[in-house]
């Protein structure tokens, strides 16, 4: 391979890691810190942030908006070449003046106007988002945070359940009960905002629960033992259909920043509005419509016994169906007789999970909520049932808390440890093996480039062992060095001329190097494999350190000595202080 040829590879290699580590630099490097807590919110927070701050924004505007003259500038600026090329999508003349008054007219309702505006501030922080799904995370030792393990008492579960779950069946019970934990877990901690929390089966009944970021203790144990809440309640259609053209014609005026009614009057009194949840392509709750229901509840969820989803015997399509007790049997039993034709919404966690039409009285205690359900929408329905009947008690085994300060000291530690090491390093090289140590040095400091890029490609985790990992890879990637290094000086002290030097030293050398670091890789992998926890972030490091060592040393090192002998003419190599 020719020395043009190398040098190609090498500039490729190095813009393709830097490809792989623009994401780091974004989320660490360009981010703000206001942006990163939204951004590291709840899909559901996100939403919420961007819609109140698109409210806001468009009541300021609409203020400004009396004034004839006025126009948008400063932060508001950008919303001018959004009317003009409203007004050229519509085929209209373009004002010559861009007033506020104008930039509002270009669109059809005040609605499409708050949506461009919505869209902006969410697209800012979902790319900030998207910044940080794709960079280098930290673990809980550096960026602070807690892990929980809960245990489920999956027996316990299985006995509230009495006669009702055959002895054969009481596996399948178990695992359907485990996994309705999890959805339960991750919905309540998903809704409370937290950072990108990591929920996961551990062994048969447990559940590991690693949450970045600072979390307060109490208020996490309680939203691990609290129980969602399920009820039913009676909607009110024609102040469902009230409240949407309202909301229609005053989107920005309708809810405050805190998600509440402003105006509370443009419902009755007795009535609440909730959003109408359905499951996005990403497995999350995603509002799609408003439903206003009656604030008393008709039926407390804790009544459902059991549920499943059918098939309707006549149509095919999927019908989801639920058991109650005795006591929830009359109540909706008097329920449904009272309110035939009218609507009945399943609400779960102040969230609208199915709104459905009472066709005729049902005393016998089993229900089937019919429509047009997909099997997926259907499967849905029945895990927010779910929720009622699979009572799970659940405990906190286990609990580790790690403040923030405490991940800024480790994360300042590791930097300064790699510094020093680096730095101790070239002070060595440099005293020793005069200017080809500086060869080393660049080498090692692109082999921390090239780590850090490959961490990030694969979003690793960045923990205090895999730092330790990178430390100890510094002193491997030298000693790579120190044999190339040695072997040159041997052929100098034969002779050698510099080209013939240089080209025996790295050959001699390369068997010797590859079989070290082969061995090396090998017993990372195995550790990487069959280890956890901080042992696998050591193990992964370390791996990725041998592979990036390797080619620094033998690539990188090799290219600079061929750049000084055939583009600086170097007759000489300055490797020691015996050697002229």
């Amino acid at each position: 391979m020719n020395k043009r040829t190398r040098l190609v590879i090498l500039l490729a290699v190095l813009a393709i890691c830097f490809v792989f580590l623009w994401p780091s630099i974004s989320w660490y490097g360009r981010t703000p810190k206001e942006v990163q807590q939204l951004a590291l919110g709840s899909t559901e927070n996100i939403k919420n942030y961007a819609e109140s701050k698109a409210a806001e924004d468009v009541r300021t505007i609409k203020s400004m908006v009396k004034d004839a003259d006025a126009v948008l500038d400063g932060e508001y600026a950008w919303l001018n070449k959004k009317a003009e090329k409203q007004y050229k999508s519509y085929g209209q003349t373009v004002p010559e003046k861009m007033t506020a008054r104008a930039v509002v007219a270009a669109y059809d309702s005040e609605l499409d106007f708050m949506n461009v505006i919505q869209a902006k501030y969410r697209d800012e922080i979902l790319k900030a988002k998207k910044y940080y799904d794709n960079s280098v995370k930290l673990g809980l030792d550096l960026s602070g945070g807690m892990n929980v393990i809960v245990k489920a008492d999956l027996d316990a579960a299985l006995e509230s359940q009495g006669d009702s779950v055959a002895a054969e069946n009481a596996a399948d019970f178990k695992k359907e009960a485990m996994a309705n934990a999890i959805e339960n877990l991750t919905s309540r901690i998903d809704k409370f905002g937290l950072t990108s929390p990591v929920i996961r089966q551990q062994g048969e009944d447990r559940i590991y629960i690693e949450i970045p970021g600072a979390a307060q203790a109490d208020t996490i144990n309680t939203l691990i033992m609290g129980k969602g809440i399920l009820n039913f309640r009676l909607s009110d259609m024609d102040a469902t259909n009230a409240f949407k053209t309202y909301y229609a014609q005053h989107p920005a005026s309708t809810f405050n920043a805190a998600g509440e009614l402003m105006d509370a009057s443009i419902i009755p009194e007795d009535c609440e509005v909730f959003g109408v949840y359905e499951k996005d392509s990403y497995g999350l709750d995603e509002r799609v419509d408003w439903l206003v229901v009656k604030k008393e509840v008709a039926l407390d969820g804790k009544h459902v016994q059991s549920a499943e989803v059918r098939s309707d015997q006549y149509t095919g399509q999927p019908q989801v169906c639920f058991n109650l007790d005795g006591e929830g049997t009359t109540i909706f039993g008097e329920f449904t007789a009272a309110h035939v034709n009218d609507y009945m919404a399943i609400v779960s966690d102040n969230k609208v999970k199915s709104n459905a039409r009472i066709n005729e009285a049902i005393n016998t205690g089993s229900v089937s909520l019919t429509g047009a359900f997909s099997q997926e929408e259907a499967n849905n329905i029945k895990k927010v049932l779910q929720t009622a009947w699979l009572n799970v008690p659940l405990s906190v085994e286990s609990q580790q808390v790690i403040g923030a300060s405490l991940g800024e000291a480790a994360i300042h530690q590791g930097i300064m440890a790699i510094i020093l090491g680096l730095g101790l390093i070239l002070i060595f090289m440099l005293l020793f093996y005069k200017k080809s140590g500086l060869n080393a040095v660049v080498a090692q400091v692109l082999n921390l480039y090239m780590m850090f890029s490959i961490l990030s490609a694969f979003n690793y985790t960045l923990t205090l062992s895999s730092i330790a990992g990178m430390i100890l890879t510094i002193g491997m990637a030298v000693d790579a060095n120190v044999l190339i290094f040695e072997r040159i000086k041997e052929e100098l002290r034969n002779g050698k001329s510099r080209p013939v030097a240089i080209s025996m030293g790295f050959d001699n050398a390369f068997w010797a190097i590859m079989d070290s670091n082969i061995t090396t890789f090998i017993a990372a992998i195995f550790l990487s494999w069959l280890g956890t926890g901080a042992i696998q972030g050591f193990a992964v490091s370390l791996a990725i350190g041998v592979i990036s060592s390797v080619f620094t040393a033998l690539f990188v090192s090799r290219l600079m000595f061929d750049f000084d002998t055939d583009v600086l003419h170097a007759k000489k190599v300055s490797i020691a202080w015996g050697i002229k």
